[in-house]
């Protein structure tokens, strides 16, 4: 049996490993923008080039990743590329990308000042860049989280905390067994994770006060009103900035006047996945009048800072209801800070990735003119591929006001009349645009995805990759128009 390539007596650096996965690594982003940005091989064929029983032996590190490149390759999505489109994800930038490859070769345990101080103190230095580019209130306090899932989970148990301390009810410490009810108001289109948010705090995906919302996904403010409780008790409302589909907002200014106005003590949250980042724009805060009149903040950064995976951020106004939701029980082995900043307090996980060196890398490689470029580039591409895809014929319909990076896109069959489709119903037009999403995909010069909106089928293509170009726009319209022809 061979000596096992972990045992103490070894070097710490394998060089041959390292530089042959700097290689691989370099060849993948060089050929990411050529590639079918999609895959068409099978969970069937991956567990085979990937799987097969544990191996007795030890293999050296560098036959392991080379293998490793070989056999996953089919299964990469081009998502870093810059013709991915599908959900709201970007790319990384490439001193992002070189400071998660040094994450991970410190690897440093994110939880405590005295396990990393380095990771410490750069998420104190990212978070108050954050705060004072998303022009949120100083003093605001932030935790780097996995995802935007993750940072709704943080803000609203805050919230939860805020909302029944404020009847007298310490929900750290009794739980939700006899508390005191919470409502919680949210509009019809609200991201799914926020419902998956309350689901983790036991407050209930299907007990909340829905509102209804307009024609482009934003809330209401006559819907809202109505559905405001009229007795006083624990309240969270959560707005929107960046509907998933359509890119629109909620009206933050109109709808914090109204719910500040009705239940001053009432808890105001922001799902601003991709949106919050208009705030950083000369040309689009206008979309976020008053969010910073908000209780809590949620965004991801590998959204529109392009940010490898994993990369969320959780803002609470007022530091000590975070603090206390997140903050777990003392153990006697673990070294607290006095003054230094211990990163568990502040999101769910004791031991965590050292997130905050890619953000670091991000916001200095950027500044904040070219941060403000990257978004507001992103828009005018949207823009560029609506206006291409309508120009496309009477058979291509854009359901949305192109505010941000979103475009929602109908397409009626070849077949039906050019004035307006009067010769296809509902169901074929349905059928036709989830057709034409399957042929864009299967084509890979772009890769989008399909959804549903008011009840209709639809393309969305979302916008936000460092990379992309005016050309990838063109190209990609180009492929979208052929597979909405029947060509």
């Amino acid at each position: 049996m061979p000596a096992s390539p972990t045992r103490p007596t070894d070097q710490l650096v394998d060089e041959a490993a390292l530089r042959r996965t700097t290689e691989l690594a370099i060849d993948f982003l060089s050929k990411v923008g050529d590639r079918p940005v999609g895959t068409r091989i099978s969970r069937d064929e991956l567990l085979a080039r990937l799987g097969g029983p544990l191996d007795d032996d030890a293999i050296p590190a560098v036959d392991v990743i080379e293998r490793l490149a070989e056999a996953a390759d089919p299964g990469l999505v081009a998502m870093a590329g810059p013709r991915f489109f599908g959900f709201v994800i970007g790319g990384s930038l490439p001193a992002a990308l070189a400071a998660d490859w040094l994450t991970s070769t410190w690897d440093q345990n994110a939880g405590l000042f005295v396990t990393g101080p380095a990771a410490s103190v750069v998420e104190e230095v990212v978070g108050a860049w954050l705060i004072d580019l998303l022009g949120l209130p100083q003093g605001t306090s932030i935790g780097l989280t996995t995802g935007c899932q993750m940072a709704h989970m943080t803000c609203l148990a805050a919230a939860r905390h805020a909302v029944l301390g404020r009847v007298g009810w310490n929900v750290e410490d009794a739980g939700l067994f006899g508390a005191p009810e919470i409502t919680v108001v949210l509009g019809a289109e609200a991201h799914a994770t926020i419902g998956t948010a309350l689901q983790y705090l036991g407050l209930g995906r299907t007990r909340t006060t829905i509102v209804d919302t307009d024609d482009q996904g934003r809330m209401g403010i006559d819907a809202l009103e109505a559905a405001l409780p009229r007795e006083d008790g624990p309240l969270i409302v959560c707005l929107q900035a960046g509907n998933v589909n359509t890119g629109s907002f909620d009206p933050m200014d109109h709808a914090i006047d109204l719910v500040r106005a009705r239940s001053p003590q009432a808890w105001i949250h922001v799902d601003g996945a991709f949106g919050l980042w208009a705030a950083a724009t000369p040309t689009h805060r206008h979309l976020l009048a008053g969010h910073d009149r908000a209780d809590s903040w949620a965004t991801d950064g590998h959204k529109w800072l392009n940010v490898p995976y994993d990369s969320g951020y959780a803002f609470v106004r007022e530091p000590e209801p975070h603090r206390a939701a997140m903050s777990p029980p003392s153990a006697a082995y673990i070294v607290y800070g006095t003054a230094e900043y211990d990163e568990f307090h502040w999101v769910p996980e004791y031991s965590r990735r050292a997130r905050g060196f890619a953000t670091y890398a991000a916001l200095r490689s950027l500044g904040r003119h070219g941060i403000a470029e990257q978004i507001e580039r992103s828009c005018r591409q949207a823009t560029r591929m609506a206006e291409a895809l309508r120009a496309g014929g009477p058979g291509v319909e854009i359901l949305n006001d192109v505010v941000l990076d979103q475009v929602l896109v109908r397409f009626l069959p070849p077949s039906a009349d050019a004035d307006g489709g009067s010769g296809a119903d509902e169901a074929a037009i349905d059928a036709w645009t989830r057709e034409v999403v399957r042929r864009v995909q299967d084509d890979g010069t772009c890769w989008l995805a399909g959804s549903t909106w008011h009840g209709m089928a639809a393309m969305r293509i979302s916008i936000v990759n460092w990379s992309t170009t005016d050309e990838d726009i063109d190209r990609s319209a180009a492929a979208i128009l052929r597979a909405a022809n029947g060509t």
